[in-house]
């Protein structure tokens, strides 16, 4: 062999091996064939009570009707208009809104510092303290604003007594019957009824970092701070994409503590958008209608449904936006 063939042979690339044609879509379900058959029951019955009246409903729309009967006084868009002319349904999807904003970013970071105490291995009685930041979660709402209702009642005026004393505030605190303070008290119940799903997200990022990451980390000086922001934080980004999406989900979700504390009240300064449908679909003093009137809670139901969607679009072109600037800052 002679020295231009070797060169000739260095300068040609390597053939990459072949690759495997992949299995068509049949032979991948009938090699999956017992998993689908486990998911078959949740499939159905989330077709048939889920998907199926969000397209049931939208028919309702278009007509007046208090539920009784067959639907036949048809109003084609005048529901829709009436909805967006509601200065109520406004101050709903306000309330609610603010109710995530609040509760999510402080939920989290109680969660986050809770989560990295409980994971100290040296912390003694972990698994009774982890219980006890759980034990709200399993709580149902209805229980949960009976019982707060009941302390408010008995302990409302202590606590108000002592802002008063610092001079926070002047006496008596109607903490749920005042509309300056409600919706504050119900953030606050929030954050702690809905605070250990958040706390047990983090315990399971945390718990699925290396050790051996902070050894060495410890070896090369770094402090705790310095570690919680270079090992911590990095290694819980995914997680915690996933931790910030289902607590507003969650949050935009919320109806029974509200209906159980305040009903939406006083003077709708409560009123979120899932109380307010309610109301529309069932009556009450709150809503736009006193009667109940199911094509108006079904397009109200519409449109906040229209607003979710163009808000969780924007969540995810803002974390894709993110994610490709800490890439291209990495390389």
């Amino acid at each position: 062999m002679s020295l231009l063939d070797t060169r000739e042979r260095r300068r040609t690339p390597p053939t990459p091996p072949p690759v495997a044609a992949r299995p068509g879509l049949g032979r991948r379900i009938r090699a999956a064939k017992w998993s689908y058959l486990y998911l078959a029951p949740m499939a159905v019955l989330l077709l048939a009570f889920v998907v199926y009246p969000i397209f049931a409903s939208f028919g309702y729309t278009f007509y007046r009707w208090n539920g009784i009967g067959e639907p036949g006084n048809y109003v084609g868009l005048a529901n829709f208009r009436q909805i967006l002319s509601d200065s109520i349904f406004w101050g709903a999807v306000e309330h609610t809104f603010v109710y995530a904003f609040v509760l999510v970013p402080v939920q989290l970071l109680l969660a986050l510092a809770l989560a990295l105490v409980l994971n100290n291995p040296k912390l003694k009685f972990a698994l009774f303290f982890r219980t006890v930041y759980f034990i709200p979660v399993v709580t149902s709402a209805a229980v949960v604003g009976v019982v707060i209702q009941l302390m408010l009642a008995n302990f409302g005026d202590s606590a108000g007594s002592l802002l008063a004393k610092t001079g926070m505030t002047d006496g008596h605190i109607d903490w749920l019957g005042d509309p300056h303070t409600a919706l504050a008290v119900i953030i606050a119940i929030g954050i702690w009824h809905t605070l250990g799903y958040n706390l047990v997200y983090f315990l399971a990022g945390l718990q699925t970092i290396p050790a051996e990451l902070y050894e060495a980390a410890k070896l090369d000086g770094c402090g705790p701070v310095q570690s919680f922001f270079r090992i911590t934080i990095p290694m819980l980004r995914q997680v915690g994409v996933v931790i910030v999406v289902l607590a507003f989900i969650g949050s935009f979700q919320v109806f029974d503590l509200v209906q159980v504390l305040t009903g939406g009240g006083p003077y709708f300064a409560t009123e979120v958008v899932n109380t307010y449908i309610y109301h529309l679909a069932f009556g009450g003093s709150a809503g736009a209608a006193a009667e109940p009137d199911i094509g108006l809670a079904s397009a109200a139901s519409f449109l906040y449904g229209l607003l979710l969607i163009v808000f969780s679009a924007l969540q995810v072109l803002a974390l894709r936006g993110i994610s490709r600037r800490r890439t291209a800052a990495g390389q």
